[in-house]
């Protein structure tokens, strides 16, 4: 079993900077009003007790991800842009840190009851919180009448919901992933379809289906969906080390080549750089779709590459990531590495300790699977726009 003897420190460069030279940086100047309103139905849901939620409101700065990452939309639509990160990023923590951590099966049945709610238009709203947040979100998208973006975003929460329990069931079996398949996986897991959508609906954006279809379109989208979640490995490394989480692509190159964990860095920093230049490439041969059509594309190509820029320079800018440095404006900061926290209910990969139980046949059996349908359902959701 590969062993992470990792060091008390590694440099980080500032990847805002790499990607800054093709992405637009825009803040929207609603951002209060739009927090204002969603904090309010955050609090309804109650999700967490007052503390945890005002250190998760406030190491989060979600208003200003939404701001940055939403510049053009109007209050309405940013509102909802807020709502979606705040119910996203809650149901992601329970799979990431929180009380679910390593516990497929719980992950796997919030996933069922949210499930419950996707297709029937006319379903009560659950008292499950995070499942009553997505309910309160469905609502809203329906209310913009745009059929096609709907479908997306009921596509993309099936994959990420998937993805979610794949990668608690990994954490559970201590198994990092081959690198092939942890891209496709970190795709979902980031939710990067779900982004997608909630940019077209971010300008009421009414986009046919045949576009999607178009490969510089699907190469595009592929290439932004790097491009915005391997910053994010990168940002999120010490707070999962810390954790013993290793679901994270710096561990993967880790493990795949061998490598210390600063050569895993930098070799992920240049992948970073490489996958701007494909997008570059990729952008110059953006075919026309008509005259009645390319207006929206293009708003959208733009749009969404104002994400990007916001999402990763809120990576630099959240205490989620960095709660004892500012690294934004640095070319490069050192990162000292956290403490490993104890648990009562440990996870991620236990290097040195033999492990003193055997793999139930039934966990070899859902991991299988769950490896071939997460790898199913990316290239299934290539093939569903045919259908959208």
């Amino acid at each position: 079993m590969f062993a992470f003897n990792h060091p008390s420190s590694f440099i980080l460069q500032n990847i805002c900077d790499i990607t800054g030279t093709v992405f637009e940086l825009k803040e929207n100047p609603l951002r209060e009003q739009a927090n204002t309103s969603v904090l309010k139905w955050f609090e309804g849901f109650n999700v967490y007790d007052k503390a945890r939620a005002e250190k998760f409101i406030n190491a989060g700065r979600f208003d200003i991800f939404a701001a940055l990452s939403f510049p053009e939309a109007d209050l309405e639509h940013l509102t909802t842009c807020l709502a979606f990160f705040l119910w996203a990023f809650s149901t992601d923590d329970l799979s990431d840190e929180g009380e679910y951590q390593s516990e497929p099966e719980k992950v796997q049945r919030g996933h069922d009851i949210s499930c419950s709610i996707l297709h029937d238009d006319s379903a009560p709203q659950p008292c499950y919180p995070y499942a009553g947040m997505l309910w309160s979100l469905l609502h809203r998208l329906r209310a913009n009448e745009k059929p096609g973006m709907y479908k997306r975003f009921k596509q993309a929460f099936l994959d990420w919901s998937s993805s979610q329990v794949q990668q608690s069931l990994n954490r559970n079996l201590d198994r990092i992933p081959p690198v092939d398949e942890f891209v496709l996986m970190r795709r979902c897991t980031i939710g990067a379809a779900l982004v997608e959508a909630m940019v077209e609906y971010s300008l009421d954006l009414d986009i046919p289906s045949f576009v999607w279809e178009d490969p510089v379109i699907i190469g595009m989208s592929q290439a932004t969906s790097d491009i915005m979640t391997w910053p994010n490995d990168l940002c999120s490394f010490n707070k999962e080390q810390a954790d013993g989480d290793y679901q994270n692509f710096v561990c993967v190159l880790q493990h795949a080549h061998n490598l210390d964990l600063q050569e895993a860095v930098d070799l992920l920093t240049k992948m970073i750089t490489d996958r701007v230049q494909d997008y570059v490439k990729l952008k110059e041969s953006l075919p026309s779709f008509g005259p009645d059509i390319d207006p929206a594309v293009y708003k959208y190509v733009h749009a969404l590459e104002q994400f990007v820029q916001g999402c990763v320079v809120w990576y630099y800018s959240s205490p989620r990531y960095f709660p004892d440095i500012d690294p934004r404006g640095k070319p490069k900061v050192e990162i000292h590495l956290l403490p490993r926290q104890i648990s009562s209910n440990p996870v991620g990969m236990r290097h040195g300790i033999e492990r003193t139980t055997t793999l139930r046949l039934k966990e070899l059996a859902m991991l299988t699977l769950g490896t071939v349908l997460v790898v199913f359902l990316a290239y299934l959701s290539l093939k569903l726009r045919e259908w959208i």
